[in-house]
C-alpha cells in the first residue's frame, strides 16, 4: 500500500500579495537557456485553428484576434491538414490564387494556400528537451522560416508544441530575423554578448 506524507504548512505572512497575473507574457531568456522556456506547450495553451474552408480573410481576422500568425488547418475531425500564417496570406499566393482561379480575392480559402501536411516539417520532442535556445534559433535560420513545429513522444502522433521566431525575440529582448541570416545572426551574438559585460 502507497504512503503519503502530509506538506509541511505555516502562517500567512502579514506582508503577502497576490501573484500578478501576467497575461501570457513570456519570460526573458538566454539564447544558453532550455528550449523548452520558449516553446508554446499546447498541452498548456490551447492551440489556434481554422477549417480549410474558411475564407483567408477570415482566418486572418482569427489571427488578429487571438493575437498569433499561425492557424492549425484542422479537417471535421481534428485531424492537422495543414497551417496557415499571415505572411501567406499576406504575401503573394493570394493573388496568384486569385488570378489562377480568375474569382475575386475575397474569395481565396484557406485550403487553396496553406502548406499541406505533407510538406510540414516538424522537431521531435526529445531532442527538442535536450536543445537550447541557441540551437532553436539557429534551426529557424537556416530553414529561413518564422515558426517550427514540435511532434510530441510517443502514442498517437500529436503536435505538442511550436516556436515563433517573434516570441523567442522578445523573450531574448531583441529582434531577429530569419531572413539575411550570416549579418543578422553575427548582429544577434554581439548583442547578446554585449550583455556578459
Amino acid at each position: 500500500m502507497t504512503r503519503y506524507r502530509p506538506l509541511s504548512h505555516h502562517h500567512l505572512r502579514p506582508d503577502t500579495r497576490l501573484s500578478v497575473f501576467d497575461n501570457g507574457l513570456s519570460t526573458p531568456v538566454t539564447m544558453d537557456d532550455n528550449a523548452l522556456k520558449v516553446m508554446t506547450d499546447l498541452r498548456r495553451v490551447p492551440a489556434a485553428s481554422t477549417h480549410p474552408e474558411v475564407s483567408i480573410d477570415a482566418a486572418m481576422q482569427k489571427m488578429i484576434h487571438v493575437g498569433v500568425r499561425l492557424l492549425f488547418v484542422q479537417d471535421d475531425y481534428g485531424v492537422v491538414v495543414g497551417i496557415i500564417t499571415a505572411r501567406d496570406i499576406l504575401g503573394e499566393k493570394p493573388v496568384q490564387v486569385s488570378a489562377d482561379k480568375k474569382i475575386p480575392r475575397d474569395r481565396v480559402l484557406v485550403e487553396d494556400i496553406m502548406t499541406r501536411r505533407g510538406r510540414i516539417e516538424v522537431l521531435d520532442y526529445a531532442e527538442v528537451a535536450r536543445s537550447t535556445v541557441g540551437d532553436i534559433v539557429a534551426t529557424l535560420k537556416e530553414v529561413g522560416r518564422q515558426h517550427a513545429l514540435v511532434e510530441g513522444e510517443g502514442g498517437a502522433p500529436e503536435i505538442r508544441g511550436i516556436f515563433s521566431i517573434s516570441q523567442i525575440g522578445r523573450q531574448l529582448g531583441v529582434k531577429i530575423e530569419t531572413t539575411g541570416t550570416a549579418q543578422t545572426f553575427a548582429e544577434l551574438e554581439k548583442f547578446l554578448t554585449q550583455d556578459d559585460h
